[in-house]
């Protein structure tokens, strides 16, 4: 009789611990900070047709959508647009398969599907 009775004391004791677990403020939903507007980037007159400004501006499009959703680091938005700048600047130049690669090395070092 004595064993049901302690069984019974802890295990109300129990029960009531558990009740304690809750926090006496209420959860608030955290707000998303609103998106913000970006400026192009400043690169030179890239050559319609070529197949680098195509991969420019798919990419850059990407990055936009990523780091005004907080899915992508200031910061490494900011690594990637010197690398893409570089790349204009070859595109623009003529230089196809080298803005191809920088934007191709990019994309690798960063985790996008290359």
């Amino acid at each position: 009789m004595q064993r049901i009775f302690l069984l019974t004391a802890i295990t109300g004791a129990a029960a009531a611990l558990c009740a304690c677990n809750q926090s006496a403020q209420p959860y608030e939903t955290p707000v998303a900070a609103a998106p913000s507007t970006r400026a192009a980037p400043a690169w030179p007159e890239l050559p319609p047709a070529a197949a680098c400004t195509d991969k420019l501006n798919s990419y850059q499009k990407v990055l936009t959508a990523d780091v005004t959703t907080g899915n992508l680091n200031e910061k490494v938005y900011n690594e990637i647009e010197a690398d893409l700048s570089r790349a204009a600047n070859a595109c623009a130049a003529g230089k196809d398969g080298e803005a191809l690669g920088i934007i191709h090395a990019t994309k690798e070092k960063h985790g996008y599907h290359a």
